[in-house]
């Protein structure tokens, strides 16, 4: 009798304190404040990012059960986490070179991190997994440099564009409306729901192209609709912005932007749109959900 409940204790000792180093998420590790995470690829060296740092991204959130629902290349400057398991934490843990998967929980994201409404299907699992690929760490003191250098071999670019923006309209005899804030506007479908107002979540459908007619980006060709909250910052670009806040639910517009209205004087993170280079997006509004309706 005796040696079964000395068994019966080990068993159960072993069981306890194994849980502390097995994930209940198969694959993954616990890295504390309810992060999870699948390290892929190591770096070159040992230095992590550092909050103030500019980092050079390769982002792709998926739900739990790896659907992708967002794939972006991006450089920002890292900030202190401002709660426990921000995806800041995530940032800091990896080091140039280095990729891994996290799992985080998907409301903090979206409600704290974005500023924005949880998205209807990630409402489930209250989870979701966001990979990483760590492609470049510069200090504060680096990025400046290397700002400064770059904006002063194209401080003349800027009136170059006003002339080839012009050049388009002209050339192409578009029927756009110079709207206040700046943008060039041209109606192709009228809207016949509910005007875009802040705070309302909206789905969209848009075509980016330079004024070549290349094509940067379309959310038809990956037949996968964009959806965000009116109003929150880093979401779309200014012009953009201004132009959905004009339209209606149903609605298909043409917006062409200067750069200023776009990406500025630095271009795109990813390096897809050059600096000083103006825009035009095909925008349709398929859906627009009001704060009370969600």
């Amino acid at each position: 009798m005796r040696y079964k409940l000395f068994f019966l204790i080990v068993v159960t000792g072993f069981y306890v304190s194994s849980c502390r180093f097995f994930s209940k998420y198969p694959g993954f590790k616990r890295a504390g404040h309810g992060i999870f995470y699948q390290l892929h690829s190591l770096g070159e060296d040992e230095i992590k990012a550092n909050p103030g740092d500019y980092i050079t991204v390769d982002l792709t959130y998926k739900t739990m059960m790896d659907s992708v629902f967002f794939n972006a290349h991006r450089k920002f400057q890292l900030t202190e986490p401002a709660f426990e398991g921000s995806v800041d934490e995530c940032f800091g843990m990896l080091s140039e070179k280095e990729s891994a998967t996290f799992i985080i929980s998907a409301v903090d994201f979206f409600e704290k991190t974005l500023q924005s409404s949880l998205p209807t299907f990630l409402q489930t699992s209250g989870k979701m997994k966001i990979t990483v690929t760590m492609i470049d760490i510069q200090t504060e003191t680096e990025y400046n440099k290397e700002k400064e250098a770059f904006l002063h071999w194209i401080e003349d670019f800027g009136e170059y564009e006003k002339v080839v923006l012009r050049q388009f309209i002209e050339e192409e005899k578009l029927p756009v409306e110079l709207m206040a804030s700046g943008i060039y506007f041209i109606n192709l479908v009228p809207g016949t729901g509910k005007v875009v107002e802040p705070g309302d979540t909206i789905t969209i459908n848009y075509e980016g192209r330079f004024l070549n007619g290349k094509f940067f980006d379309s959310t038809i060709k990956r037949n996968q609709p964009f959806q965000f909250v009116y109003g929150t910052e880093w979401q779309v670009v200014k012009g953009l912005e201004d132009a959905i806040g004009l339209m209606k639910e149903g609605e298909k517009s043409l917006v062409i932007l200067s750069s200023d209205l776009a990406f500025g004087n630095e271009g795109s993170s990813t390096g897809m749109i050059p600096p000083f280079t103006s825009l035009i997006f095909e925008v349709e509004i398929l859906e627009v959900i009001s704060p009370h309706e969600i």
